[in-house]
């Protein structure tokens, strides 16, 4: 076996060679290793090469390294007849391609046999090298003149004579070009003798006109057509095709192009070589895309070189954004791309995204011409400002400058009196331009000189401060922005403080010469300031800061300076020789390292944190050390960086062992120590099934290799740890096992070894105890038992023939209880791939704006009052009386709040309703001001938990019910603030799961009467028998294009015809909110037949069946309707019933059906969605569907279509958990994290949970459980549940009985995982606490670590959260009408006015207000408006 190394660019090239070459001596083929090991080598490729005998090992490259030449010791392997002949003194064979001696040749002396210059060669031209792929001729050159009888290789080409034709286009692959090998082959050898390349090309795969013209390939552009040809011949007229890209209908680079959100403007746009659209083309249009919705916009060419967007107004969500590029397209003939090279864009921006002041404003970009309204206090255009004349500002303008500037935060707020701290203020409407402020701050009565490069416009000023007088100790900001007059003056709300710092001690107070010991400095007012340098002599040091001390990293010797403050005192460091290594013991290891060394050296006292390094193919590993004193420390040694699947069994050297000692990097590396490492210990389990069984007292024997290591000198010893149990053992050790004493035990235990950083468990062992019973006792024990065996078998005996029938009928059931439980394995298989499928295409075109998310006031009402449609808080009031507008005053007064909220709530009367119902009008109101709301929240809730605890209630009770206004209110004010979480985060799994749960439910029958399913998670939703149905697939034609493909929508024959529409507009409709789709009461579903007659199916007509008094809803399988039959949905037909008529079904057969029954019921109930279970009033008869109500006595078992007990089919609520587990984990997973795609925890959750954790520290409740079950009633009981309960609160869809009653599970399935309370299941637990019985502890766990997250988060201050309350509030300001909230909540003060006026009388705060005349007022004043 020959072995040649070559490096990775030498097999590149190896491989670019027309001929491979490979050998070995015996199988005379050569093999090539690439740079690797010997025993790690990989097979390249073999290629046969020489005849017989081996090749030498002398190889050569050609000199442009595209091939390699091979030599046997009679034969050369060169790369085709040219590089025979340059490369060698040699002659080549021609007809037979092979480079070798004359003599070797056969028929070497005929004429153009036998090549022996380069002239002779054959060589290929090729007229032309490229053709389309719609061409088939071409023409090949030679050289040589004779080339008669050859033919092509490959089969795309082929022709006996040098003119060949293709039939056959060539497969592409993505591109515009294919390259293929044409060759020549000889007929009396079979060998290609010559060879070029040739290219095949595709005009039509590009679909612009630059794309097209610019191809290397003869490609032209059929301007009216819009396609790429090869042929321009086959364009429409001369002026249509274009061969040059100047020539090109292209858009012309424009400048920006700015157009304001909800503006109506054209947008005109410069071209070149526009067509006019001819007879029975489209026009223009202009196609915006924004936010992934696409606009499109006529369009008007003026000319050639012009075309102009409509005058239309375009929007974009959110105000995160000022600016958004939009790209922009023009087409004509509906998608005929016009090319725009220069990548126009269309900018939309809004005036008042990020611009919440003045300032921000009038510094946005000129072009937009945004100005600050004054009236409105917003940033808009000039022509949306009411009076633009008097509150207008603009950039350019005479009033071009901001008023009320305002002070928002300033850093630091302390500093020395020295000077040079640098001030950052940050604010509003701080100046334009550095001029404005340059000469107009003061802090703190002191000059503060600007620094241009700090300032920001507007919003930041960075100034260094001048000396302080003694007298000056703090003051405010003040600063004037161009002028000082009052309006353009702002003094801050924080004061900033002048200190005095002081040093007092350092510790330590010594350390090596080397440095990097790290040294505290305390002292007082260290925090003060914005820049510190700390020295030692005159070298700086890095440094740590907090409020009280300095933490250093040494670098020489001390000095502290705070700006311009050089703080004076006195502090000495003392250096002391670096620390030394004299020895070590032991000088060896084990690969896992983790065994104890003993270390003696000098100053070992001075290192703080001490380690040991050992570094070993290339990767280093470090351990742990503990200093005992000066001269001693114990270090753990340092494992080595191998694989622990390829340790070898031979012992290793570190390539560098030493201590990390601070800075000292002298013992880096010890050069005197000779560090050994060892194999690890290794053992054996105790035998395949891992148990060994053993009497008590009996030792224990652990068998291995490398228990004691081969040390020179053989003292060495490992410190083993052998548990049985929990229990030590004592341990006796040898090279090949360890002999355990086991300690007093018995049963079954597990065995664990442990030796340095190794853990290994042989089994486990099983101690038997010692028989209790004496000899004549188990000889009687014996006896006993085999006389009641014998007992036994003969009543066995006696009673085989009596229990035979039971045995069989046994087996049947056994039977049926397998085949079942094969059923519900493959029904759960076949469901989740399915439904998998089915979910992914539903969701596969899905974004952020795909799912049907209800609009912020429509999700608020659902929530708030649920069931009302047409809430009052939604109208205006027909006229405003002067009472509300003083009553909405008292509403906003705390002290009036709080003592109304709590007087309704001492009235008996006030039911739980209305307090469900004031707590959400009182939300509504205070809409606009969170803040508010937020403290009044916070102060009832604080109220709610002193009550509760006054009252000796558990404290686990707290917000478990809404049993107070406070409870009501926590609930709608998390509806408010976790809007904009659920549409970012949460709002897709649980739309997800709303999916699922309705897809896998329609995937199986589901009763129309009772709303039971043949695949629930609800036992009470489950039907218990066995339906027999069929898959069927029906043709629907769309309703709004019939002109359009016929859509596949899978149905079942059992479903009634209401269930079949239903299905149909959903597929039709998938992606539209259900309030927009029509409904399905409103159509009529047509089976149109492949004789051309047309059949109206309905739930119910002359046709239905009726058997003992119980009427059957007409299914699809009653109608026979077969699989793939075409459909349509039609307009609701004016009769009640099918109309019999001669394009449908016979008079006949009609007359038959009406001999059959007769119809007394009314078509509309049939289309209710409420079980349908009494019986009709006039004629007595029952609806059933596809199980008849188990509540009627004339129910027979036998109707159940199973002779098994229905509970034998809850196994199918298994099935759908399966399938739905996934979906169900992802929402469970998105709520109880904090980290969601990206997006922060809802500041709202921190907020709450952490004031309850106060309020719990206010009362010194430490339980945990307690605070648990706090934010468990707090958040998910009172918002999570509700929304999965109900997702038709916050999506636009419709739910049904059947996926109500799974998603309750879910929701049930939920509230458990938040319980702190251990549940004990059973047998007669419910189905749906058993169904996620073994989920639910995981469940638990993602609750615990939810919230243990939550409250290692930093606390929100009340300036953050007030901020982010008036954000909030500030973006769903005119959601509701205030007044005709304020008229419902005042309804109640018209009711309970004298309880209301007697508690403020009695309140003192109240008193001193005046609150009580005020409300008089009101009452006064409202009476006389009524």
């Amino acid at each position: 076996h020959l072995d040649c190394a070559w490096h990775w660019r030498t097999l590149g090239l190896f491989r670019k060679g027309r001929h491979s070459c490979s050998l070995s001596p015996f199988a005379l083929a050569l093999q090539i290793r690439v740079d690797g090991p010997t025993n790690g080598a990989l097979e390249y490729e073999i290629v046969q090469v020489v005849d017989t005998g081996p090749i030498l090992r002398d190889m050569v490259f050609s000199v442009d390294h595209e091939h390699l030449y091979i030599m046997s010791e009679k034969q050369v392997s060169l790369p085709g007849c040219l590089g025979c002949l340059e490369s060698l003194d040699s002659v080549a064979g021609q007809l037979a391609p092979e480079c070798t001696r004359k003599e070797q040749c056969e028929r070497s002396s005929e004429p153009r046999r036998f090549a022996s210059e380069m002239k002779q060669c054959v060589r290929l031209t090729v007229h032309p090298n490229n053709i389309s792929v719609s061409q088939y001729n071409v023409l090949v050159s030679r050289i040589d003149p004779h080339l008669h009888s050859v033919s092509s290789f490959q089969g795309r080409l082929k022709r006996s004579h040098p003119h060949f034709t293709s039939h056959d286009l060539y497969a592409f692959s993505p591109g515009d070009h294919h390259i293929v090998q044409l060759q020549l082959k000889s007929k009396e050898t079979g060998m290609t003798f010559a060879s070029t390349s040739f290219v095949f090309y595709n005009c039509s795969v590009h679909n612009s006109c630059l794309s097209c013209v610019e191809s290397p390939y003869r490609c032209h552009w059929c301007k009216y057509r819009h396609v790429c040809t090869h042929d321009p011949r086959s364009c429409s007229f001369q002026e249509g095709r274009v061969k040059l890209p100047e020539d090109c209908p292209q858009l012309l680079q424009a400048d920006k192009i700015l157009v304001p959100v909800e503006v109506i403007k054209p947008i005109t746009l410069k071209a070149k070589n526009l067509p006019q659209p001819q007879s029975g083309q489209r026009g223009y249009e202009c196609i915006l895309n924004i936010q992934g919705n696409e606009q499109r916009v006529p369009a008007l060419r003026f000319n050639s070189s012009s075309v102009q967007c409509q005058n239309t107004s375009y929007s974009y969500e959110g105000m995160e954004i000022n600016s958004l590029p939009v790209e922009l397209t023009v087409v004509w003939n509906g998608n005929f791309n016009i090319d725009n090279p220069a990548q126009n864009k269309v900018h939309l921006y809004k005036c008042g995204a990020m611009r919440d002041s003045c300032g921000l404003c009038l510094k946005a970009d000129p072009d937009f011409e945004c100005g600050w309204c004054e009236g409105q206090n917003q940033c808009t255009l000039k022509h949306h400002c009411p009076i633009p004349e008097n509150q207008w500002l603009e950039l350019s303008g005479t009033k071009g400058k901001c008023t009320n500037p305002r002070i928002t935060d300033i850093i630091p707020v302390t500093g020395p009196r020295e000077g040079g701290t640098k001030v950052t203020i940050r604010g509003e409407n701080l100046g334009l331009e550095f001029r404005d402020i340059a000469s107009h701050v003061k802090v703190a009565g002191v000059e503060c000189k600007p620094l241009v490069e700090g300032y920001i416009p507007a919003e930041q000023i960075v100034c260094e401060m001048g000396e302080a007088k003694p007298s000056q100790h703090a003051g405010f900001v003040e600063i004037c922005v161009a002028e000082c007059k009052p309006e353009f003056m702002a003094r801050s709300s924080q004061l900033y403080y002048f200190m005095t710092l002081t040093l007092s001690d350092l510790k330590p107070k010594r350390g090596p010469v080397s440095g990097g010991t790290q040294v505290t400095i305390t002292g007082t007012n260290l925090n003060a300031g914005s820049n510190v340098v700390v020295t030692f002599g005159r070298q700086p040091c890095l440094f740590y800061r907090c409020a009280h001390n300095l933490s250093l990293r040494l670098v020489l010797g001390v000095s502290v300076r705070v700006d311009k403050a050089k703080i004076h005192q006195e502090l000495q460091f003392e250096y002391i020789e670096d620390p030394t290594i004299l020895r070590i013991e032991p000088e060896w290891s084990i690969i896992s390292g983790n065994t104890p060394i003993a270390v003696w050296g000098t100053h070992l006292d001075l290192i703080q944190n001490p380690q040991i390094r050992a570094k070993h193919g290339g990767k280093e590993h470090v351990n742990i050390c503990e200093v005992q004193n000066a001269t001693e420390m114990t270090c753990q040694a340092p494992a080595l960086a191998m694989d622990p699947n390829h340790q070898s069994e031979l012992t290793e050297r570190p390539e560098e062992f030493g201590f990390i000692l601070d800075n000292v990097q002298s013992l880096l590396m010890l050069n005197k120590t000779n560090f050994t490492y060892y194999p690890n210990p290794v053992f054996e389990a105790f035998n395949p099934s891992g148990i060994l069984e053993l009497k008590p007292g009996t030792p224990i024997i652990l068998k291995g290799k490398n228990l004691i290591p081969p040390v020179t000198g053989g003292n060495a010893k490992l410190n083993y740890t052998v548990l049985i149990g929990e229990k030590p053992c004592v341990v006796t050790v040898s090279d090949v096992q360890l002999l355990c004493e086991s300690p007093n035990l018995i049963g079954r235990h597990k065995v664990m070894a442990r030796v340095g950083g190794l853990e290994f468990s042989p089994g486990m062992v099983y101690i038997s105890p010692d028989s209790l019973l004496s000899l004549p006792a188990i000889v009687s024990i014996t006896v006993a038992g085999g006389l009641l065996i014998i007992f036994i078998v003969a009543v066995l005996i006696a009673y085989k023939r009596k229990s035979r029938e039971s045995d069989l009928t046994l087996k049947r059931l056994q039977m049926q209880m397998d085949n079942l439980e094969s059923r519900v394995a493959l029904e759960c298989k076949e469901a989740f791939a399915e439904l998998q499928t089915d979910i992914h295409e539903l969701t596969s075109d899905l974004d952020g704006a795909g799912i049907p998310f209800l609009d912020y006031r429509t999700y608020t009402m659902r929530v708030l009052f649920p069931g009302i449609e047409d809430h009052p808080v939604l109208r205006d009031l027909e006229r405003v009386e002067k009472g509300l507008k003083l009553f909405a005053q008292l509403i906003n007064n705390k002290v009036f709040l709080l003592s109304f909220i709590r007087t309704l709530e001492s009235q008996r009367s006030f039911s739980m309703r209305d307090r469900g119902n004031v707590a959400s009008l009182i939300m509504t109101v205070l809409q606009s001001k969170l803040e508010y709301a937020t403290d009044v929240l916070k102060q009832l809730l604080a109220d709610l938990i002193d009550k509760n605890l006054e009252s000796k209630n558990h404290p686990k009770l707290l917000l478990r019910r809404t049993e107070s206004v406070a409870e009501k209110m926590l609930t709608n004010w998390f509806t408010f603030l976790l809007y904009k979480f659920l549409k970012e985060c949460a709002g897709e799994p649980l739309f997800s799961l709303f999916c699922a749960i309705k897809q896998q439910m329609e995937k199986g029958p589901i009763d129309s009467i009772t709303g039971e399913a043949r695949y629930s998670l609800s036992e009470d939703k489950l039907i218990r028998q066995q339906i027999d149905y069929k898959t069927l697939v029906l043709s629907c034609v769309n309703p709004d294009n019939v002109n359009s493909p016929e859509i596949p929508v899978k149905i079942l024959n059992c479903d009634t015809i209401t269930q079949v529409k239903e299905k149909i507009l959903d597929a039709i409709f998938k992606n539209v909110p259900c309030s927009h789709r029509p409904k399905a009461a409103d159509m009529d579903l047509e089976w149109r037949q492949t004789s051309g007659a047309r059949m109206i199916l309905q739930d119910e007509d002359i046709t239905t069946k009726i058997e003992n008094d119980w009427k059957r809803l007409n299914t699809l399988a009653h109608y026979q309707v077969p699989d793939g039959s075409v459909v349509a949905l039609v307009s609701k037909q004016v009769t009640a019933y099918n109309a019999v008529n001669n394009s449908t079904v016979s008079r006949t057969s009609a007359s038959k059906y009406e001999n059959m029954i007769r119809y007394t019921g009314s078509p509309d109930s049939l289309r209710s969605r409420t079980p349908m279970i009494t019986p009709d009033l006039e004629s007595g008869v029952k609806m059933w569907h596809l199980v008849k109500n188990h509540e009627h006595g004339d129910q027979k078992e036998g109707d159940r279509g199973s002779k098994m007990v229905s509970e034998i089919y809850l196994t199918r609520l298994l099935a759908t958990k399966g399938t739905l587990q996934k979906f169900v984990d992802d929402l469970f997973e998105t709520i109880f994290s904090t980290a969601h795609r990206g997006s922060a925890l809802p500041l709202a959750i921190k907020y709450m949970f952490d004031f309850l954790d106060e309020q719990a520290d206010k009362h010194n409740i430490h339980d945990p459980h307690v605070r648990h079950t706090w934010k468990s009633n707090c958040l998910p009981l009172r918002f999570w549940v509700n929304m999965i309960k109900n997702p038709q609160f916050v999506f636009d869809i419709h739910k049904n009985s059947i996926t109500d009653a799974c998603l309750s599970v879910v929701a049930q399935t939920f509230m458990d995982s938040c319980s702190t309370s251990e549940h004990r299941l059973g047998k007669d637990s419910p189905s749906n606490k058993l169904l996620y019985a073994k989920d639910i502890p995981s469940y638990k766990n993602w609750v615990e670590r939810y919230y243990s997250d939550i409250g290692k988060m930093p606390a929100i201050s009340d300036q953050d959260m007030n901020a982010y309350l008036a954000e909030q509030s500030r973006m769903h300001m005119n959601e509701f009408n205030t007044m005709s909230a304020l008229s419902e909540i005042y309804s109640y003060v018209g009711k309970y006015s004298e309880e209301i006026l007697g508690a403020l009388d009695q309140d003192d705060q109240a008193g001193k207000q005046k609150l009580a005349y005020k409300l008089e007022q009101v009452i006064t004043l409202m009476s006389i408006d009524s």
